[in-house]
């Protein structure tokens, strides 16, 4: 396989939280005429600085992922295809970008994209390092290797696990945990007839995209009413969960940590309270972590102005509990420095039971 540098190892002191300022979309307020808060990374980043979890030089700056990358799922005509900026118009569901030159297109709203996703690809190799990784942005798990749609240019998920089964030993088997409101259709397609990957997939059964030839790839399908509120929606999170992961045993779970089941959400129909997000994702990382599988979290999804916030809880909740920690996250790297900072911050870590 070709080199990447999106496989270097961060210094042993960082967090595995993985983001760059590049994550977000900002071009002349056009981000606006989307339903999606286009500086909603830079934002989670920042209530987590303030709330003193993470400072600059202690997470994983994400790189952008190359055509040499992303030729690792992609096929050369659908990348050549992005150089059009109708098609780039379509997919990110804004039309004014049609009218634009393609350079700026590249620059504004396909850079951030291609940079979230080597973010995702970086974080698949410090999870299987470090137990646990969150990308701050990626999860565009509506894309496969030659069609994107519903905001995803770039299949993140499904180059993540295959960097995984080419670059990394003993990684062969990968669960997906698909809980954005929407079905996860590209990942979905890639891994069709791939017995290797095991996906769960819960979303609202009545909204975009409704692929019905993807569906046959889920082997655990959770089709969700209108409306789900927090009590049946979590009780089916824990029994699906803990049912996969006791049916296929991964060496990675990917967890695509959608927030578009944010009661209010305008495209995902769903009902869940805050506290119920930073429940669920609670749920998904108690059982990888208790049976030792490294987890992968992405953000995907989730369309409103609270939504960072509610992100960012979930991080602090996590940490708070010991299911993501520095301690884990720096162990075997040995020197002196390393050893002191988590001396320093084992104060406030629960260790893992």
């Amino acid at each position: 396989p070709h080199r990447t540098e999106l496989y270097e190892d961060p210094p042993s002191g960082c967090l595995p939280i993985v983001y760059s300022p590049d994550y977000n979309i900002t071009f002349m307020g056009l981000e606006k005429l989307h339903p999606f808060d286009a500086g909603k990374w830079g934002k989670v980043i920042n209530f987590l600085k303030e709330e003193k979890l993470i400072a600059d030089d202690l997470i994983v700056q994400a790189r952008e992922a190359t055509d040499e990358d992303l030729l690792v799922v992609h096929t050369r005509r659908y990348l050549n295809r992005l150089k059009w900026s109708f098609v780039v118009a379509t997919i990110t569901e804004i039309p004014p970008v049609a009218f634009l030159p393609n350079f700026v297109v590249q620059r504004k709203v396909l850079k951030p994209l291609r940079t979230q996703t080597g973010g995702t690809i970086m974080a698949g190799k410090l999870a299987v390092d470090r137990g646990w990784a969150i990308n701050v942005g990626g999860g565009f798990h509506h894309c496969s290797s030659d069609k994107g749609g519903g905001f995803c240019a770039y299949a993140d998920i499904t180059l993540a696990i295959k960097f995984l089964f080419e670059r990394v030993q003993g990684v062969s088997r990968a669960t997906i945990i698909d809980l954005d409101a929407h079905q996860g259709n590209g990942h979905e397609r890639d891994f069709m007839d791939d017995p290797r990957v095991y996906i769960m997939d819960a979303y609202n059964r009545y909204i975009y995209p409704g692929d019905g030839f993807a569906k046959r790839a889920i082997k655990r399908k959770v089709e969700l009413e209108w409306g789900t509120e927090d009590t049946e929606y979590l009780q089916k999170v824990h029994t699906h969960v803990e049912g996969a992961l006791n049916e296929f045993k991964p060496d990675i779970v990917v967890y695509n940590a959608g927030t578009d089941i944010l009661d209010g959400d305008p495209l995902g129909g769903l009902a869940i309270s805050p506290q119920g997000i930073v429940k669920r994702d609670e749920v998904v990382f108690k059982a990888a972590r208790s049976r030792r599988i490294p987890i992968l979290m992405v953000t995907s999804g989730g369309y409103q102005k609270r939504t960072a916030r509610i992100i960012a809880d979930s991080i602090l909740n996590l940490h708070g509990l010991g299911l993501i920690d520095r301690e884990l996250a720096a162990r075997g790297a040995g020197s002196s420095r390393v050893e002191q900072m988590i001396r320093d911050s084992a104060k406030d870590l629960c260790s893992l039971s």
